[in-house]
């Protein structure tokens, strides 16, 4: 499925740049990536995966990411196309693909693509898999596995979009979290101090406190 071009011409005011990523970019960057955005505004095209591919060439490794979700997100790519540039991409390609999912794919059909990285040990492709997206689609199972090799991998679990509201209560994955600390423990090597904070995590929520019975705190009027 592809888009069709727009009845009138676009111009780069389709997706504005922040503003702090404006006055943070030269002159020639800045032009740069106002036309890319031009450009994208008429779908996913070969011009467009050239512009993804040259963007820390053109913005600067700092703000590669950012402009690569702009162009993305200029672009409005339905999930098929997603999928294709993000197996065309490379690792930084397909990074900028998962921290776009959630403005661009409101259902679950980009879940694919967050199980792929998950499968990499690629430390940055776990962390932007574990975006907003995730947190909103990803089933427990996964989630719960996603979490265990982000201890195993080093990657900070802090990263974990929503990680207090998905681990709160969740029994099974507290028994995962012990499992791996009594093996860790068991084989002469550190638990991560991560695992305390996720096991913390999944402790139930407290209860809300009773109201007091009318009348005071003794049931009693005085």
């Amino acid at each position: 499925m592809t888009h069709s071009a727009p009845s009138t011409p676009a111009t780069a005011d389709t997706t504005p740049l922040p503003s702090d990523l404006r006055s943070r970019l030269t002159p020639r960057a800045r032009a740069w990536l106002d036309q890319a955005l031009t450009e994208a505004a008429q779908g996913i095209t070969p011009t467009t995966e050239l512009r993804l591919a040259e963007a820390a060439r053109r913005c600067g490794p700092p703000h590669a990411d950012t402009a690569r979700v702009l162009i993305l997100q200029a672009a409005r790519p339905t999930p098929a196309e997603l999928t294709r540039v993000y197996h065309r991409g490379t690792a930084e390609e397909r990074r900028a693909v998962l921290h776009a999912l959630p403005r661009l794919v409101p259902g679950p059909e980009a879940l694919p693509l967050v199980e792929d990285a998950l499968r990499t040990n690629d430390t940055r492709l776990l962390t932007a898999a574990l975006g907003p997206y995730a947190a909103r689609h990803l089933s427990a199972h996964l989630w719960r596995h996603a979490i265990l090799k982000c201890l195993f991998t080093g990657v900070p679990v802090a990263g974990a979009a929503q990680l207090a509201a998905r681990a709160r209560g969740d029994g099974e994955l507290a028994r995962m979290l012990a499992d791996f600390a009594a093996e860790r423990t068991a084989a002469g090597r550190p638990v991560p101090e991560d695992l305390h904070r996720v096991l913390a995590l999944t402790a139930p929520a407290a209860a809300p406190p009773l109201p007091a019975p009318e009348g005071g705190p003794h049931g009693k009027e005085s």
